[in-house]
């Protein structure tokens, strides 16, 4: 089993970079993201790599991280995400903005992914929300109030400030970390014209 790779870049393709080992030409598929990372032809790279073994084809699929690989691996234990959708969504999201998009369940920002529609997004966030803790840089305070946000258990003003916040054109985590900001500032008891207010102060710093 391969678990990493350590060459020189021979070439790119649309979707992979082919890896000199010692004279040896590895075919490696990678995200977008992996690939704007890497360095020019003719300069040394190392991949960390997940190989795929089936009955067809060998298959490697190469990241920058060990948290990329992790979440690429993740990604995959939810119906209807295979091998490239997985690229996809970690083309278009860095590890840690798709933990923190799990964490504070922003579909909308998983759906930006070529191939990933709502169902598909509301199915990531939903089944791999325990997942990420682990990788999340967002505070706790505001995964908690994303999840009450998703069950509708929040308080109206608390929810209220929220939407509106992001009617203003904020990202929903945006809104739930100026929020959280805000609560912990106001109280438990604060209306909503105080937390929009607060929480616009926070957004503006």
């Amino acid at each position: 089993m391969i678990g990493k790779l350590k060459g020189i870049v021979d070439s790119y393709g649309e979707d992979h970079v082919i890896l000199d080992v010692q004279g040896v030409g590895y075919l490696v598929h990678c995200s977008g993201r992996t690939q704007q990372a890497l360095p020019p032809v003719g300069e040394a790279a190392t991949l960390f790599i997940e190989t795929f073994v089936r009955e067809d084809m060998i298959r490697l699929y190469g990241f920058a991280s060990p948290a990329e690989k992790s979440w690429f691996l993740l990604l995959q234990n939810v119906q209807g995400v295979g091998a490239k959708v997985a690229l996809n969504v970690l083309s278009t999201l860095s590890p840690s903005e798709l933990a923190n998009a799990v964490a504070v369940g922003d579909k909308a920002m998983v759906s930006r992914a070529n191939g990933v529609g709502p169902k598909v997004a509301a199915r990531i966030v939903a089944e791999l929300k325990d997942k990420a803790p682990g990788f999340s840089t967002v505070d706790p305070a505001v995964a908690g109030l994303a999840a009450q946000l998703e069950d509708r258990n929040a308080p109206a003003p608390v929810a209220d400030a929220v939407s509106a916040l992001v009617n203003l054109g904020y990202a929903q985590l945006q809104a739930s970390t100026a929020i959280a900001a805000a609560l912990r500032e106001a109280g438990e008891g604060a209306d909503t014209a105080r937390l929009i207010r607060l929480g616009l102060k926070e957004l503006a710093r």
